[in-house]
């Protein structure tokens, strides 16, 4: 029987789930803060014979990660997955590359630059967004050059190093929702709107989560981006344009509590369901 590590800072109403879920699954759960743990590969002892990441800092969960992998231990999602999905820029870039719909982006260090990719974008409004970050924290709808030099010029004085690079990305006029579809293996298994009268239209920042029925173009999209970073356990965020959709960002460390109930579909389950399906397959 799979012995499954989960990896945490915090035991949130997400990871609640999973325990539910895995303990109807009669696993064997090892639930690793941490926060608590020594990695040092001489005297670190793997007590689970497979982790699933799921903590709140990307920087923890992400060297937790590959410190497992360098220790022989499969850990869901590897961190080849996460370095991408983490980093908005890197995403984009595979999205890119993968012939993938996307808005249209930039990286800039700089107010010429950034004066000179809105201009290739086709003007403004655009967005500016940190490489690193969730929950629509430190987003900003750019209007015109003034708002641009003075966000430029805070971001100079009181950010943080990665603060200094600047992602810049078109602005899409949203129906007032966005899509999150959540995709496991490739396979898109359900998918919420997430509906607010804000352009910000994240659930941690207010926005209400309904059922999104999927169709056939939202799956196939699902299943092209999620093999474009790695697979693995993924929620896509989705706009709708009239030419089609795009994917916005995808996110490595999934939050769905707000999201099962509007769907009928036990995500926590698919997850557990999937991590036994891997250690099948090891």
């Amino acid at each position: 029987m799979l012995t499954l590590g989960i990896l945490h800072t915090l035991i949130r109403a997400d990871e609640k789930l999973l325990l539910d879920a895995a303990k109807k699954r009669k696993l064997n759960i090892r639930l690793i803060d941490v926060r608590n743990v020594v990695f040092n590969p001489l005297t670190y002892t793997t007590e689970f014979d497979l982790a699933l990441e799921r903590c709140v800092s990307t920087v923890k969960g992400g060297y937790a990660t590959k410190f497992l992998e360098s220790q022989g231990v499969k850990v869901i999602n590897s961190s080849k997955v996460a370095s991408i999905c983490e980093d908005k820029f890197l995403t984009s870039l595979v999205l890119q590359k993968n012939k993938i719909s996307t808005p249209k982006f930039a990286l800039v260090f700089g107010v010429e630059e950034a004066r000179l990719a809105i201009e290739q974008m086709g003007g403004y409004p655009v967005v500016i967004k940190p490489n690193l970050g969730s929950w629509g924290r430190l987003l900003a709808k750019v209007n015109d050059t003034d708002s641009l030099e003075a966000l430029i010029e805070h971001k100079d004085v009181l950010g943080s190093p990665q603060q200094k690079s600047l992602y810049i990305q078109q602005y899409i006029r949203k129906p007032g929702r966005d899509i999150r579809v959540f995709v496991i293996n490739g396979k898109a298994v359900c998918a919420i709107y997430r509906k607010s009268e804000h352009w910000i239209t994240n659930t941690a920042r207010g926005g209400e989560a309904l059922n999104c029925k999927l169709n056939k173009a939202l799956r196939t999209l699902a299943g092209n981006a999620s093999n474009a970073v790695g697979g693995g356990i993924l929620a896509l965020d989705i706009f709708e344009t009239d030419e089609g959709y795009l994917v916005n960002e995808i996110n490595h460390t999934m939050e769905f509590k707000n999201s099962e109930e509007p769907t009928g579909v036990n995500i926590s389950g698919e997850v557990i369901d999937y991590c036994l399906e891997v250690y099948k397959n090891l």
